[in-house]
This record gives C-alpha cells, structure tokens and sequence, in this order.
C-alpha cells in the first residue's frame, strides 16, 4: 500500500508539471518551435529562427520559337529556319548581347501527312526550332521581345526571372535567421526563468526560394510592325533560410 501511495504521488506531480507547462505556453503566447533535448550534461533548449531576403532579379531567359508549315521539301524547312535563326542572332548583337547567350535548340524537321482512301502520303514538311536568349540585364525583355520578333521568330515560348547567385542572398538570409533564433531564445528564457549556456549545435534547413515571375507563351501573327514593346515585369523573389539553434540551459 505505501508503494502505491508513492506511485500515486509521483504521478500527480508528473500531471501537475505537465498542466504547467502548458499553461505557461499558453498565456506567454510561445508560438516559436520549441524543443527541450536531455543530454548527458544538461538540458537543451532548441530555437528556429527563420531570415528572409526580398531580391529583385537580376537575369531573364527569354525563349522564342520558330515554326516554319507546309514547306516543300526538307531543305526547305531547314533554309528557311536557318535564314531565320541567324537574323535573330544578328539582331541580337545590335543590342550587346554575347553569342554565348544565344542558344539554339530542339530543332526538328518532320513530315506533314495527308490521308486519301485510307492512303497516306506526304503533303509537306514542317520545322521548328527554340532560340534560348540569356539576359544580364533584365531591362532588355521588352527590347528582346521586340528585335526577335521582326528578325522572324513567330512564337514568344517564355519569358522567367531569376537570381544569377542566390547563394550570396541565402548568406544574408541565414544571418537574419541566426539573429531571429537568438532573440527568440533569449525571450523564452527571461519569460521561464532560465539561463542560456553557450550554443552546442546549429542546423540549417534547406532553404526555399519563392518567387513572382512572368512565363508568357503565346503565338505571333506578323513581325514588329512599329508595335510598341510588351510590358514584362519581373517582381521579385523572397529567398528564406531557416536555422536551429541548440543552446545549453543552465
């Protein structure tokens, strides 16, 4: 009998703690991930921080097609994309923009079928090919847009924004992250009325990099004409960085 007594007073007491604690949680309003790790030493007192980096892009990739229909003969096909590939390349270089910028890529010429009393039989050819532009400066894009469509590209495949070196950012975030853990754990020891030691650990997940970009697709009927250039807007991109930091508790 004198053990379960013993037995039942130690658990009240484990009941007990745990319902304080909680309700210290609560009315502190502790919304931070939190983890108390044993250790052989000591507690620890785990903190995420999380840091982010408002970036507006520096690059744009442009894409633009080139569709040739109905040729006559497969020569033709690739003349005719190859006269067409090498004016934009041309008009390209009036607007600074290195040929090791310029790629050219899924080229594909293919037979067009027509079919007669359940006969088949070639009608003509058809051809296209993507021109993949790199531009350092993303002002450009409209400009691009523009110059390629009146060099013969006929249609627009995509335009994306991004950050040339994300990871310069990423450090910067990661710095904000390390802060925001610091300061997080500092208040949740002054409000539970514990020490922090030295920091025993630090883990980093993988960062995210979210973004805003325009990706436009759409055909071309005719070349530049005097039309005005598109409005293309590149927004901006939020890159995070989210940091654990295990500190001793004393």
């Amino acid at each position: 009998m004198q053990n379960n007594k013993y037995f039942l007073l130690d658990f009240v007491f484990v009941v007990a703690v745990v319902v304080i604690a909680l309700f210290v949680i609560k009315e502190l309003n502790i919304s931070y991930p939190l983890t108390v790790v044993n250790t052989s030493k000591s507690t620890e007192l785990a903190v995420v921080g999380e840091g982010k980096i408002e970036v507006l892009p520096d690059t744009a990739y442009v894409s633009v097609g080139i569709t040739i229909d109905n040729r006559a003969s497969v020569k033709e096909v690739q003349d005719t994309i190859n006269t067409i590939n090498n004016k934009i390349i041309a008009s390209l270089d009036k607007l600074d923009i290195n040929k090791s910028d310029i790629k050219t890529a899924n080229y594909s010429v293919y037979p067009n079928y027509k079919y007669e009393n359940n006969i088949s039989s070639i009608s003509g050819y058809n051809g296209n090919a993507t021109v993949q532009i790199k531009l350092k400066d993303t002002s450009l894009v409209p400009e691009t847009i523009s110059t390629v469509t009146e060099a013969g590209a006929n249609q627009i495949q995509g335009v994306n924004f991004s950050v040339d070196k994300p990871e310069l950012y990423r450090e910067q975030a990661r710095e904000k992250a390390i802060k925001n853990a610091r300061e997080q754990a500092e208040k949740i020891a002054k409000d539970l009325g514990i020490r922090l030691g030295r920091i025993t650990n630090i883990v980093e997940s993988s960062g995210n990099q979210s973004s805003l970009l325009n990706n436009k697709s759409f055909p071309l009927s005719g070349g530049g004409g005097g039309a005005p250039n598109p409005e293309i807007e590149g927004g901006s991109q939020i890159i995070t960085s989210a940091v654990t930091l295990y500190f001793e508790k004393k």
